[in-house]
């Protein structure tokens, strides 16, 4: 099993002729995702080498029954985006898209609250189940098909984390990137009560950082309701009091969102810290 998509899931691109998209899309195809549509205004009609591109969400989704949509287009249109995908019922929304106005994605939060859909997202990496689907931007190489959930505010760490799982011989059940945007859709604690659900998960990974308290809420949860090992690293312990990092959510604000009290509440609900990320497989491997 694994959580969210699997080799059935159909996938349509919005802003598939842009240059992002286009790129990204043929990486997915590439790695074996069932990407049935495009959507870009105004380009209906047309291919993307030999996707089919509508001008609406809605009209991709009743011609090709399309249930993921994976987001490629500009900052300025991708609450839009989202809300026009979430609208015409897709049920898994990806936004790639970095730069989404706060007070648009607010818009967008309200506005999924009353939809059946979930958002992954924006400023993401995605989400990928090794060796079946790949709905974002990650190198799908270094994945390999397993036991071990990996969940994650960073893309970069993410990539760092899963090949450090790999050569120490641990697949990945499902890898998802949730963002490091103040506001977003799916938060670790979705990933996390998914992960401890799916029977193919034996254990997880969670990657956090600084700002905000998404892991000190999580660290609460994992003690309340997961059973299964998990293995927790902080990014940002050296970063300067007062310096905003490339996160958006990576902020701290007075005492609350230091590295030191995540780590310190981490290790007060159960999850084994990782302080040194080169040693995150070897960690694994002995924890899992």
């Amino acid at each position: 099993m694994s959580i969210f998509v699997n080799k059935d899931t159909k996938v349509l691109v919005q802003g598939i002729t842009g240059n992002e998209g286009s790129f990204h899309t043929r990486q997915c195809i590439s790695y074996g995702t069932r990407i049935v549509a495009g959507v870009t205004p105004g380009k209906g009609g047309q291919k993307m080498d030999d996707v089919p591109v509508f001008n609406t969400v809605a009209g991709a989704v009743k011609e090709t029954g399309a249930d993921a949509s994976l987001i490629f287009v500009p900052p300025p249109f991708g609450a839009d985006a989202i809300m026009e995908a979430a609208d015409a019922g897709v049920s898994l929304i990806v936004a790639i898209t970095e730069g989404i106005p706060i007070l648009d994605m607010v818009k967008v939060k309200n506005f999924l609250s009353s939809k059946k859909c979930r958002l992954i997202g924006p400023n993401c990496p995605g989400i990928i189940t090794p060796e079946e689907c790949k709905v974002g931007i990650m190198p799908g190489m270094i994945h390999k098909k397993g036991h071990v959930g990996v969940v994650s505010r960073s893309g970069t760490l993410t990539y760092e984390v899963v090949d450090q799982l790999t050569k120490n011989g641990m697949g990945q059940s499902t890898c998802i990137g949730i963002g490091g945007d103040p506001v977003n859709g799916t938060n670790f604690i979705d990933v996390l009560s998914a992960f401890e659900a799916d029977p193919d998960t034996h254990a997880m990974v969670m990657v956090g950082e600084i700002g905000g308290s998404a892991e000190e809420d999580a660290a609460a949860y994992i003690k309340a309701h997961v059973t299964k090992p998990v293995v927790g690293f902080i990014a940002g312990l050296t970063a300067p009091p007062g310096r905003r990092m490339g996160h958006a959510g990576a902020i701290i604000s007075g005492s609350s969102g230091t590295g030191d009290a995540k780590i310190k509440a981490f290790k007060e609900n159960g999850i084994h810290v990782c302080e040194n990320l080169g040693r995150i497989g070897q960690i694994c491997k002995e924890v899992f």
